[in-house]
């Protein structure tokens, strides 16, 4: 999510269902309106008040931005319950058709209009990326991996997404930020071969992809967020994956076990409704009302949030190493934001 923070301004994010006023300015309250003025008018599905309390916003913003972190650190901790009665394969197509059943919904009941035709390359990368990729790289890791060692590595994910926006969008960072990002990539792939007893595992290679993989698609996404609302994004990369999220989930659940539990029932309908859907859609709600620098400052405290479920949810014991790495890559990312600020 921290994505957009390199590829995006903060006044290039449409409010979802908001209008853009251009020049014009809403009067004060008992300001008279000169003759012939067209006043900004909230669009209904803006949020209350926005336009009238900016404050108010903000804080608003705020508050959606932090659920938005809070249920993508809840994202890992899911994916290992899900695990537990249906194969990774499975548990990527079913959260995958879930998602894209609610996001279709939302879409018709607010008679969103079809993208563009030039959208549709671009949301192709969105849901390549963080529809398809990054959960079933991630899936595949949770099988061998503990969710504390995937936290720790994908929390490198926000420098490597920065690397891929400033390829695709031409931006250049200073020196400081490429030596903080460098140093966050040093001290995750550390962690990842002391935790691997010399060598990155398998689950490694898995997770390193699915930085690669979801960072494309962050960039991307964020490039499409400057021309349309940033929810309506990942909304339409989900239906744009539906029809062949269907029969692979039927194909899927026929040939791995399934054995439902209520665990694995939970971890499947959070990662479909709340990580996959609602997760990013207040993200993207709080990102653009308080600007994406000040939202992605909330997100660095995921990675530890994550290390917090894996002990609470999971009975995981965390060696020294996790926090310490979480920590130190925090700092990294810390730098590297005012760096590029």
């Amino acid at each position: 999510m921290t994505a957009h923070d390199s590829a995006t301004r903060p006044d290039a994010i449409a409010v979802p269902g908001a209008t853009d006023p251009g020049p014009h300015t809403v009067p004060s309250a008992g300001a008279p309106t000169a003759p012939g003025a067209r006043q900004a008018t909230p669009h209904p599905g803006a949020p209350a008040g926005a336009a009238a309390s900016p404050h108010g916003s903000a804080r608003l913003g705020t508050v959606l931005a932090a659920l938005g972190v809070a249920s993508f650190s809840l994202t890992f901790p899911a994916t290992a319950w899900a695990l537990e009665g249906l194969g990774p394969w499975s548990t990527v197509a079913v959260r995958t058709v879930l998602a894209a059943l609610i996001a279709a919904s939302c879409l018709l009941a607010l008679r969103v209009p079809l993208p563009a035709r030039r959208h549709w390359a671009g949301l192709a990368v969105v849901a390549a990326g963080t529809v398809v990729g990054f959960p079933l790289l991630t899936t595949l890791a949770l099988q061998t991996s503990s969710t504390s060692h995937a936290a720790v590595v994908v929390g490198l994910l926000p420098l490597t997404t920065a690397a891929f926006a400033a390829v695709r969008t031409g931006i250049r960072p200073s020196r400081v930020f490429w030596a903080a990002a460098l140093a966050g990539a040093a001290v995750v792939i550390a962690f990842a071969v002391q935790q691997s007893g010399g060598a990155p595992s398998g689950a490694d290679l898995y997770l390193f992809g699915a930085l690669l993989i979801c960072a494309a698609g962050y960039t991307e996404g964020g490039r499409l967020a400057r021309e349309m609302p940033g929810w309506q994004v990942i909304g339409w990369a989900l239906v744009g994956c539906l029809p062949l999220a269907l029969p692979a989930a039927a194909i899927a659940v026929t040939l791995e076990p399934v054995h439902l539990t209520g665990k694995a029932i939970a971890g499947v309908l959070w990662v479909a409704a709340g990580s996959q859907f609602a997760g990013l859609y207040v993200w993207y709600r709080g990102m653009a009302a308080i600007g994406v620098a000040k939202a992605s400052q909330l997100q660095l405290a995921q990675p530890l949030l994550t290390l917090v479920w894996s002990v609470l949810l999971l009975d995981e014991h965390l060696t020294l190493a996790a926090p310490l790495t979480a920590l130190a890559v925090l700092v990294c990312i810390g730098v590297t934001q005012r760096a590029r600020s």
